[in-house]
């Protein structure tokens, strides 16, 4: 086994959740990351804790979004109901055999299974800002994430463990050095009140007063990188047109245009799946208002490869996420949908202020 496995596995389980003594620990993964699997179990047995490991097929996922019905669609299970109401940690392993699994199905169905696990992950998201539950996501290297990247498994696997500064002798001080860097920027950021991002058909002002800007240093979503918050539900004006692809639930979107009035979208576009798109932004009343926007500060990761948990840490980037806000930001906003699409700030000529003050041009910081 590739010894980046374990020292995944030992970050993950003693840095980004920190297992105690007691824990109930559910570790969620697709086949592929058994490895990966396998040594976070050996991990959280060893930090005194109590691991449920749970395997799901993409076979099997494909096959119920097909043939469920809306009721089958809409039951919340009550072993999936316990698991989020009552462990102390999660840990999800993105280990896809493919990633286009879900392209063909019904996007009606897709939102009302979202809408259907919304209070779960309301009362996971409430938890998480009591101190009650702790959860990190991560990608383990599978053929499928190669080839979305343009990379060989080879190179993929580099990538991956290169991203989580996995190379490094002490990976956990790699990522306090992280921390301390990006607290820097989230605290010049946390008495501003305007964001102005313009571009090639661009220029859209983002109100953020009052709002906490939160530092990831890798322990939620790993590999971490970025600083976030929750703009004001009614303050987004202007328009957007996104020069990346968004990736939701296995569907790729692109050319996405949205149009900003008071907070909420009242226009949207895309080049291709715009039916998804619509799809997603009808699903509740708060999927059509900013939940997240965020700069992503990773300088290790420089290439767009797919998959959002490394694109949303492209250092010189920032992305915005549509529907639920995230309690630490003090967002208000309410939605089953959290859809980030990444910006690249680097090439296109864009440039960020803040409150009048020029913060990101060509993809750097000018502060």
């Amino acid at each position: 086994m590739d010894p980046r496995v374990e020292k995944l596995a030992d970050v993950l389980v003693n840095y980004c959740v920190a297992v105690q003594p007691g824990n109930w620990v559910i570790i969620q993964s697709g086949f592929p990351g058994e490895p990966l699997v396998d040594a976070c179990v050996a991990k959280v047995l060893k930090a005194g804790g109590h691991p449920s490991p749970q395997f799901a097929s993409q076979m099997v996922g494909e096959t119920f979004m097909r043939e469920a019905g809306e009721e089958q669609l809409t039951f919340i299970s009550p072993m999936t109901r316990a698991s989020n109401e009552q462990a102390d940690v999660s840990i999800t392993i993105m280990a896809p055999r493919n990633t286009r699994a879900m392209s063909g199905i019904d996007p009606a169905k897709m939102a009302a299974q979202s809408r259907a696990i919304e209070p779960l992950m309301a009362t996971m998201m409430q938890r998480e800002a009591e101190g009650k539950f702790r959860w990190t996501g991560t990608a383990y290297p599978t053929e499928a994430g190669a080839q979305d990247a343009g990379m060989s498994l080879r190179a993929y696997e580099d990538f991956v463990y290169g991203a989580g500064l996995l190379d490094e002798d002490d990976p956990v001080a790699a990522w306090k050095a992280v921390g301390e860097r990006q607290q820097r920027v989230a605290d010049w950021l946390s008495d501003k009140k305007t964001i102005h991002i313009t571009g090639p058909g661009t220029d859209l002002t983002v109100g953020v007063a009052g709002r906490t800007w939160v530092n990831d240093d890798g322990h939620a979503n790993f590999p971490g990188g970025e600083v976030f918050t929750g703009p004001l539900e009614d303050a987004t004006e202007g328009v957007i047109e996104f020069n990346y692809p968004g990736f939701y639930r296995g569907r790729e979107v692109t050319g996405i245009r949205l149009v900003f009035e008071k907070g909420k979208v009242t226009d949207a576009r895309a080049a291709t799946d715009e039916a998804f798109l619509m799809e997603m932004l009808n699903l509740d009343e708060g999927a059509r208002r900013l939940g997240e926007f965020a700069f992503g500060l990773n300088p290790g990761v420089q290439r767009f490869t797919k998959n959002t948990l490394f694109d949303e840490k492209i250092g010189g980037t920032l992305h915005m996420a549509l529907g639920r806000s995230i309690p630490e930001t003090e967002g208000q906003n309410v939605s089953a949908l959290h859809w980030d699409i990444v910006y690249d700030l680097r090439s296109n000529g864009a440039v960020v202020t803040v409150d009048g003050q020029v913060f990101i041009k060509d993809g750097r910081l000018q502060v």
